[in-house]
This record gives structure tokens, sequence and C-alpha cells, in this order.
């Protein structure tokens, strides 16, 4: 079987596993805090990061960059929390939908702060892509602005602080230590408000809690693969596919239909995703020195 399309199999089944994650999270966000169900969730991706963590300490814990670090943790700590409270206060689909806006708040930031070059055409996907986040949020409609369709675009600028931290990070710093500071100190500050906030899960709610981080940790696991066996710009675009996960189990376990606006919506940051994606594709190669 081709590379490629091993990719794309392993990345539907990772897509599945974060809606699936996505899924859970709502099923229990009402009983139990934002922040302790990202405590267990952080927890076992720690747990599995933990031996790589030991081979190579106390030089996984060596950086030249603390202030990045600082960083890429807001933004990573602010797209987890949000992402769980998006959930928690709006249908499955609409707020999976809206994170999506992290693809062109990456294109902006790594050109003010990677110095990437910005053409035409980038510039005209990510405005289309805003013009597709602002259908699904809907301001004005009805003479109403939900202010919570708010929460998952704050996480998409957050998780676009991250990647783009992650890019200039990479530059000195290993894969082993960007993970060890992820995985210990994003733990850190979802465990210390458990002084206060933790609740002792009944056993069905602790099953479901523990099944969320299992999926967290499979889910990137198997991304990673993914991305190993085929091409980015090949694999890339099947994370949009957890929109149909999202509203598969959004109408099954909870009885939610998307609205015409959030499927219009989608429609739009879908197709302006894809052109930046294909453009960048295309133009790179003719990039490189004959």
């Amino acid at each position: 079987m081709p590379g490629n399309l091993q990719g794309l199999l392993w990345a539907l089944l990772a897509a599945g596993l974060f809606a699936g994650q996505s899924a859970l999270m709502k099923s229990v966000v009402a009983d139990y805090h934002v922040l302790e169900i990202l405590f267990v969730r952080q927890l076992c991706v720690l747990l599995s990061v933990l031996p790589a963590l030991a081979r190579g300490f106390p030089g996984s814990l060596k950086t030249e960059r603390p202030g990045l670090h600082i960083l890429r943790l807001t933004g990573a700590f602010t797209a987890l929390s949000t992402a769980i409270w998006a959930i928690a206060v709006l249908p499955l689909t609409m707020a999976v939908t809206l994170a999506f806006a992290k693809v062109f708040f990456v294109a902006l930031l790594a050109a003010f702060f990677l110095r990437e070059r910005v053409g035409p055409h980038r510039i005209v996907a990510v405005v289309a892509g805003f013009f597709g986040v602002l259908v699904v949020m809907r301001p004005g409609a009805e003479g109403l602005f939900d202010l919570y369709v708010l929460i998952p675009v704050a996480g998409a600028l957050g998780a676009a602080v991250a990647q783009v931290s992650v890019r200039r990070l990479a530059q000195t710093e290993s894969t082993g230590t960007i993970l060890a500071y992820q995985a210990i100190f994003i733990g850190l500050l979802s465990g210390f408000p458990m002084l206060w906030l933790w609740k002792t899960p009944d056993p069905g709610d602790g099953a479901i809690l523990a099944a969320i981080g299992l999926l967290a940790v499979a889910g990137q696991w198997i991304a990673v693969k993914a991305l190993r066996l085929g091409e980015a710009s090949v694999v890339g675009p099947v994370e949009y596919t957890k929109l149909i996960y999202a509203a598969g189990f959004g109408y099954l376990f909870f009885a939610e239909l998307p609205s015409v606006y959030t499927l219009a919506g989608a429609a739009v940051i879908f197709t302006s995703s894809l052109y930046m994606m294909f453009r960048e594709r295309r133009t790179k190669p003719a990039a490189q020195p004959a």
C-alpha cells in the first residue's frame, strides 16, 4: 500500500479518535470542571511520554529559549482548556468548526513572527476563511451575538500561537524537550487548581475520564504515524473529517443537528484551507534552486 494511502487511513482514524474524545468530554463537562477534565487528560499524556522523558533526563529539560516555551505553553493551555469549555456551551459541530480558525491565525502569525512570505493567494484564502468563521458565528443574526462562539475562536488563536512557537523552538530545541515542557507544565497548570476544584468521579464517570485520556494519547501517536507515512500536504486536509465525525456524534448522543449557517461556514473554511494547502504545495517546488 502506498505511503500516502497508509497515511490517509491512519489520519482518518486519528480524526475519529479526537472527535470521540470531544464527544466524551461533552458528556461529562456538565458534572466536572473543565480543568479537572484537562488534568486527567494531561496526566494520561504525561504517563505515555514518561519513559522517553526518563531516558533523556535531565537533558530533556535543557532549553535555550525559556521565554518562547512560556509563550508556547500559554497558547497550548488556552487551546486545550477552551476546547473543553466550548463543547460544554456550544453544539459539538459548531465548536469543532470554529476551532479550524487556527489555520488562518497560523498564516497571519507566521507572516509577522516567522517572516514567511504572504502572497495574494494566501491573503485571499485567509480572508475567505475568516468569512467562513463569521458565517458560523452569525454576528447580528436575529439581533443577537452569542458570546460563547468567541470561546473556540480564542482557543484557535491559542493553538496558532503554540504552533508558531513550536516552529521557532524546533530550530534549536529537540522534540523531546518540546514534548517534555508541554507534558509537565500543562499538567501542573491544570493540576494546581485541583486542590479546590477536584471532584472524585464515580466508577462510570471515572471510566469516561480515563477513556478521554486514552483517546487523546492514541490520537496523538496515530496522528504522528500518519505524518511519518504520508506527505503533510496529503494527510493534513484529513483533519477536516473531524467535522463529519463531530456531526455524527452530536446527532447520535446529543440529538444535535448542525444549522445551515454551521454547514455553510464549514464549507467555506474547508475550501479556503484546501486552496491554501494545495497552493503552498505547488509553489514550494518552484522555490527550490535548479
